[in-house]
């Protein structure tokens, strides 16, 4: 394996855009609805309750399945599920494309979301696996990069095949250009992904961390043996229906006052599960997540961080294309638009933060939660300016890229050091522990925070609504920051 200092080997360079490309592709997928939602209630005369499931269902079920296929893909071999995965994500999107209906496209959306919760932490695992060190760093943060473009680009591409097909061919062609890609990722994932990913990999010492343990490739197979595989079916079924119930309230509060004792249901099956897994470790088995990884400080402290932040993130792309299409009238091209420089800066900024990382630390996680918050503040004044005093709206395309610089200090450095520590037979499992956080943020997130900027735009015009709701982000961004600053204190008193 080549050193860091000499850059990826061949086969990393031939790894990447395999795991990172069919990545992509599942993310775009949650965004690029944020305007073609409009486009599909007319094609299919949808109620309002229908297109919330075309967004719901497919966060739901991608957000409960991430932590056990995560340990379904440390135990049975990650490029099985990740083709798997792309297969399953692949029908969903030819279904959806096709549907005749809003029943039959909620339906394959969910089928979507199972592809996606498949393969999303099989590219988690197959990093912590394949590099180490700084080359880590560097492979997270290209994925943070297209987690980046994939939040505000889908606006933009789903903005785009509308305005050059129209709306009744526009949203079926955001469905169906996934399909390709699908099946070409499927075809690369098996001339690629090098013959240890598919197959179990433990190592012979199970307490080595990843940052401790040489790079796994097929020339050092030795240093890999083959055990029995311990799923913990229990341990998965207990957190899928747990992780269920508690997104539920949050993503369909519409239904109703009693649909909030699904959360307390949810919080009980959490419960339940961490007796179960500690049981479970003490009878001598594998448990699907180890409960000492939360001992850990570097990863109970990241996963909180990037929990919290993804309560306030996804909803800023939201909030944006309501306020340009509602509350200024704009068309859907237009209002993803907005998005592109934040897009840029973070596909940018996040490749950059991956090389230095490991020798910063998480202060560069805590200087990007700064440049958020600032990007922020500035978008709140030119919300309330432009309702004053006439400013421009143009002028978000400068302060929103603020938060897209942020973004790419953010993501995947908090992913390199959340995982420095973790086990790699537990490198799927804990990746999805970590998506499974940032899934559960963005259904509360969104449920919370856009209902407090639709309750402001009824009474005082999108303008105030926008400054309100980036506002009660601001709120959530203070709380990573101060986790930020737990674990920065943390870490000097470890080393004194």
């Amino acid at each position: 394996m080549a050193a860091a200092s000499s850059g990826f080997s061949a086969e990393q360079r031939r790894l990447l855009p395999t795991i990172l490309v069919p990545a992509f592709m599942s993310l775009l997928s949650v965004s690029i609805v944020n305007v073609t939602l409009p486009a599909i209630g007319d094609s299919l005369d949808a109620s309002t309750s229908g297109l919330q499931w075309v967004i719901s269902g497919y966060a739901l079920v991608f957000g409960v399945l991430l932590v056990a296929s995560g340990r379904a893909g440390d135990v049975w071999g990650r490029g099985r599920l990740f083709v798997l995965g792309l297969a399953v994500f692949g029908l969903g999107a030819l279904c959806s494309g096709l549907a005749p209906n809003i029943l039959v496209l909620n339906l394959a959306r969910v089928i979507m979301g199972i592809g996606s919760g498949l393969l999303n932490p099989q590219v988690t695992g197959i990093i912590q696996q394949f590099f180490q060190g700084e080359l880590r760093g560097r492979a997270f943060g290209a994925f943070g990069g297209i987690v980046g473009i994939s939040v505000a680009i889908g606006p933009i591409l789903g903005g785009g095949l509308i305005a050059i097909f129209g709306e009744e061919i526009g949203w079926r062609a955001s469905f169906l250009v996934n399909v390709p890609i699908a099946i070409a990722g499927i075809f690369a994932a098996r001339a690629y992904l090098p013959a240890s990913t598919w197959r179990a990999l433990a190592i012979d010492d199970p307490s080595a961390t990843t940052h401790e343990i040489p790079v796994i490739t097929d020339a050092n197979a030795s240093l890999v043996r083959r055990t029995r595989s311990d799923f913990d079916p229990v341990g998965m079924v207990l957190l899928a229906l747990g992780t269920l119930f508690v997104m539920l309230p949050f993503m369909e509060a519409a239904l109703g006052w009693w649909v909030w004792s699904s959360l307390v249901l949810g919080v009980g099956l959490v419960v339940l599960w961490v007796r179960w897994e500690l049981r479970y470790r003490a009878k001598g088995r594998t448990p699907m997540v180890d409960m000492e990884l939360f001992r850990t400080r570097s990863f109970s402290n990241g996963a909180l961080l990037i929990g919290l932040y993804f309560v306030g993130n996804t909803s800023i792309w939201l909030l944006v294309a309501q306020y340009m299409q509602r509350g200024l009238g704009h068309d859907a091209l237009t209002a993803g638009m907005v998005g592109l420089p934040a897009a840029l800066a973070g596909a940018i900024t996040a490749p950059i933060a991956g090389r230095y990382v490991v020798r910063i630390g998480r202060i560069m996680v805590l200087w990007g939660l700064l440049l958020v918050v600032l990007g922020l503040g500035l978008s709140i004044a030119v919300a309330l300016l432009h309702g004053t005093a006439g400013v421009s709206e143009w002028w978000l395309l400068g302060t929103l890229a603020l938060t897209g610089i942020g973004q790419g200090l953010i993501v995947s450095p908090n992913q390199t050091l959340t995982l420095a520590d973790v086990p790699l037979r537990y490198a799927g499992s804990a990746g999805g522990v970590l998506q499974t956080g940032q899934r559960i943020g963005t259904a509360i997130g969104i449920a919370v925070i856009t209902s407090i900027a639709f309750s402001m735009a009824a009474s005082s015009g999108w303008d105030n609504a926008l400054a309100i709701g980036f506002a009660a982000i601001i709120v959530v961004a203070a709380l990573a920051i101060l986790v930020a600053l737990m674990d920065l204190r943390g870490t000097r008193n470890s080393m004194s």
